[in-house]
């Protein structure tokens, strides 16, 4: 092993690894957190704070070796491998930011679980992840909750004032899965239900418009209609039933662009029900009447067909 002492040395296992030693060789046997993680992806998530022009530095340079070869950047990890890792010092995380809190029991109701996926009902308030501002979000929080699991991503993201089904992977494999599977026709179906202001009139409508991001002066990020600049936003909308001044929808994605569903409705003059942000601000009289709370009443749904399982989670309600 490059002239070091067998004797020596002590391997850890890829999901036990919090921080890399900065006074010595790391031996790291992968497991299933890393099988199929790329070399140069799985550095970057074990040692916060250095530069990435270091990590590829030391791989190029030969100091990173997995089963004793040489490796590059694109090089895919196997679960069995041994990484070698050279001493690295990591910056130091700024002092007083607070650890994720555990979710409190029954907070995010868990809809369907196995060994592969984690399915949770999203409550409205509630962000996908950390970051703009929040310090944690609910699948830091989730992890927090579960210690003792050696892998938690997020298959998707829904925003903030979003509820509904979210999907979090359990393993590197059904992440990757699952993302091939999004990018491939019909390989999963992702509705939404949602109340918009206004009586919609058709039973059911294909929404082609483009979108584009931008910042406010403040910062805050914004979508809108762009036919110009925009990326290809692909809705298909259809009415379940009309309540007078608002309507009631299913929405399925196409294109899953940031903010798609509520920027297509606004353009169209039927903002959702409750989002200030595109239009739709509901006054108290309205709001109690309809009985939602801060409406963003999304409802995410989804139908795969993969061998890692079956789901069709309905839990919304009027």
């Amino acid at each position: 092993m490059s002239g070091e002492n067998k004797a020596e040395i002590s391997i850890l296992p890829s999901s036990g690894i919090t921080s890399l030693r900065t006074d010595g060789v790391n031996w790291i046997a992968v497991g299933p957190d890393a099988d199929g993680q790329r070399v140069d992806n799985y550095l970057a998530r074990v040692a916060k704070g250095v530069p990435k022009s270091h990590i590829y530095r030391i791989i190029r340079a030969g100091e990173v070796r997995v089963n004793k070869a040489r490796v590059k950047a694109e090089t895919k990890l196997v679960e069995g491998d041994l990484l070698r890792v050279p001493p690295i010092r990591i910056s130091q995380k700024p002092a007083g930011r607070p650890a994720a809190v555990p979710l409190a029991e029954g907070t995010v109701p868990v809809l369907y679980e196995d060994r592969h996926l984690l399915i949770v009902n999203k409550p409205s308030g509630i962000a996908a992840h950390g970051g703009s501002g929040i310090s944690h979000g609910l699948i830091e929080r989730l992890r927090a909750s579960r210690p003792d699991e050696p892998f938690l991503e997020l298959a998707h993201r829904l925003d903030r004032e979003t509820s509904g089904a979210i999907i979090v992977c359990r393993s590197r494999k059904a992440l990757v899965r699952l993302h091939d599977m999004m990018k491939e026709s019909g390989g999963i179906e992702k509705h939404y239900r949602l109340l918009v202001k206004g009586d919609w009139v058709n039973d059911r409508q294909h929404v082609k418009l483009p979108l584009v991001r931008y910042l406010l002066p403040s910062g805050e990020r914004r979508v809108r209609v762009d036919q110009v600049e925009g990326v290809p936003a692909h809705t298909i909308f259809t009415l379940l039933k009309r309540y007078g001044s608002v309507s009631y929808l299913d929405a399925e994605l196409k294109t899953g662009r940031t903010h798609q569903i509520r920027v297509h409705m606004a353009h169209l003059g039927h903002p959702v029900a409750g989002d200030d942000l595109y239009g739709g601000h509901l006054d108290r009289t309205e709001h109690q009447m309809l009985c939602c709370r801060a409406v963003h009443f999304f409802l995410c749904i989804f139908r795969k067909s993969t061998g890692i399982g079956s789901i069709n989670s309905n839990t919304g309600r009027l």
